[in-house]
């Protein structure tokens, strides 16, 4: 896989990557730095229909899913343009850039769940994406939701039972109320995204990538978040971080993708490339 990039690297007269990806061989073996996520010039692309007829109808929405990608009225939006990179055990980055940059989209391409274009994503072990718009049960409890997160993620019922109090004590939950016993409907979108980010930090991951989980909640909730994805890096493998909040990415992240209309147009120390983007931006 590593050696693929390096090749191409080579071919490219690009000699910073060609050294990085020919480091992380060397010191794999020495049992140093060990690649979790290569990404190698990927392209995701999204068809959208823009046909203006029967929008809101369900055989209309049929009938557009069946079409041919190269249908009249079909546009193209290149999400993510030629994007690569390594990441390495123990690393937590951040990704930054202006909405509709393709930061999202760039981690559900990592996690399996949408397929390149062109390009190819390599993982080592299982990702795991957290998102505020992850489904939830509404109609089911927090209690009946822990455990069926906690199954979804793969743990065992006696992990989980192991597991049930912190997860609840670190989501606050429970600090104005029993709220854990009531129905997820009725919760407020913060406890919501509190729960399902402390059911997924509750275990150690291979590659866990949250998008912008630390924007919800109070700034205690927020601590607690980064103390806990710190413990992941060390426990685990790599954490990704979506976040508009650059200082939750400097509080959380030693390195940064900052991307801009699907490119990647600076990788590097979060100091170094957040000072960048705030003087391109003003942000």
């Amino acid at each position: 896989m590593a050696e693929q990039i390096l090749d191409k690297a080579a071919k490219d007269g690009t000699a910073d990557k060609a050294d990085a990806v020919s480091g992380t061989m060397s010191t794999t073996a020495a049992g140093a730095r060990i690649p979790t996520v290569i990404a190698d010039d990927v392209h995701i692309v999204y068809r959208v229909n823009g046909g203006p007829r029967g929008r809101g109808s369900a055989t209309a929405a049929l009938s557009r899913m069946l079409r041919r990608k190269n249908a009249p009225g079909m546009r193209e939006v290149h999400a993510v343009r030629g994007v690569t990179f390594v990441a390495y055990r123990g690393e937590s980055i951040g990704l930054i850039g202006s909405n509709g940059s393709g930061k999202s989209t760039l981690l559900k391409a990592v996690a399996g769940l949408l397929p390149t274009e062109r390009g190819k994503v390599y993982t080592d072990g299982q990702p795991s994406l957290l998102g505020v718009n992850a489904a939830l049960m509404n109609d089911l409890t927090g209690e009946r939701n822990v455990i069926l997160g906690g199954l979804a993620m793969g743990m065992s019922r006696e992990q989980i039972r192991e597991r049930y109090e912190d997860i609840v004590d670190f989501s606050g939950i429970n600090e104005k109320g029993d709220f854990i016993t009531l129905p997820m409907r009725t919760y407020s979108s913060g406890m919501a995204a509190r729960l399902r980010f402390s059911i997924a930090a509750a275990k150690d991951h291979d590659v866990l990538m949250i998008d912008e989980a630390l924007a919800t909640g109070d700034r205690k909730f927020q601590k607690r978040s980064e103390a806990r994805i710190r413990e992941l890096r060390k426990d685990a493998g790599t954490v990704f971080l979506v976040s508009h909040n650059n200082k939750s990415i400097r509080d959380t992240c030693d390195r940064v993708l900052w991307l801009e209309k699907g490119e990647l147009l600076m990788d590097g120390p979060t100091d170094e490339v957040i000072k960048a983007y705030e003087k391109e931006t003003g942000k």
